[in-house]
């Protein structure tokens, strides 16, 4: 009898929204609607897995300095559709322009969110008509993470940083997410300690490791400085429990957590 094969990881990507305020670093989160399959109820960062669309080779004449690699090129497009879809913020400018749209003109693309959202209207089609070019310059590579093979559904998922453009209002569409907060790395470990959020393991473990900054300024520099390792999590059964593990060179405070029990 052959072995079962594990679900294939889908691409994804997810964005770390940031900005400066007192006390410091703030990162956008959303909470994930009830009926969603993945993560339900969750506080987690804007994102998901990437369209067909997003590899489109049509797209690259619209992109500022996007990956040469086709593949994580793609991720960059799904990082920024999903920004815009998901939380409001669109990292793109007018072609001509070097700085990137403001909030007057963002406001008259407002509609697009949805019609994007449902296939409606395609990407290639929206920068076109717009004479948009998407700011793939503005992310930052900050983390990769693959879903364990154990599990049914799966995710190839690449975590990017952005600074959030200060005129640009971060909303959530309401629809994959019914909440939203811009909130420190604190907060969200404190909360989460305390059980007023729901956050799952890998959220947890890159807002700790982006808490290890003060700034955005900060947080930049150390996501620039630091060696990307891959993150597939694997689980380890021991006399006091069933463990999940992650390898230690991927830089990260913890490296282990012991599952709860099921009773």
């Amino acid at each position: 009898m052959s072995e079962k094969q594990p679900a294939p990881a889908l691409p994804s990507a997810t964005i770390m929204m940031l900005r400066e305020e007192d006390p410091g670093l703030e990162v956008f989160m959303v909470v994930r609607h009830h009926q969603i399959d993945f993560a339900s109820g969750a506080l987690v960062f804007p994102g998901g897995k990437a369209d067909p669309q997003d590899f489109d080779a049509d797209l690259t004449p619209h992109l500022d300095g996007a990956d040469e690699d086709p593949n994580m090129r793609a991720i960059q497009v799904s990082a920024i559709r999903e920004a815009f879809e998901e939380c409001g913020i669109l990292l793109a400018r007018a072609e001509g322009e070097a700085g990137l749209i403001d909030a007057e003109r963002l406001l008259t693309l407002e509609d697009y969110r949805t019609t994007l959202h449902s296939g409606e209207v395609s990407l290639k089609d929206f920068v076109e008509k717009e004479k948009l070019r998407l700011a793939c310059d503005q992310l930052i590579h900050f983390a990769h993470w693959v879903t364990p093979t154990m599990l049914p559904k799966r995710f190839d998922t690449h975590f990017f940083l952005a600074v959030a453009p200060e005129d640009h209002l971060a909303v959530h569409d309401g629809h994959e997410s019914v909440d939203s907060v811009w909130i420190t790395p604190a907060e969200v470990l404190e909360g989460a300690t305390k059980g007023r959020y729901t956050v799952i393991f890998p959220t947890l473990r890159n807002v700790e490791k982006l808490g290890e900054s003060d700034t955005v300024e900060a947080a930049i520099a150390a996501a620039r400085g630091s060696e990307i390792v891959t993150v597939l999590p694997w689980s380890e059964q021991r006399e006091n429990g069933n463990y999940i593990c992650i390898p230690p060179e991927a830089g990260y405070k913890v490296t282990e957590e012991k599952m709860p029990d099921r009773g």
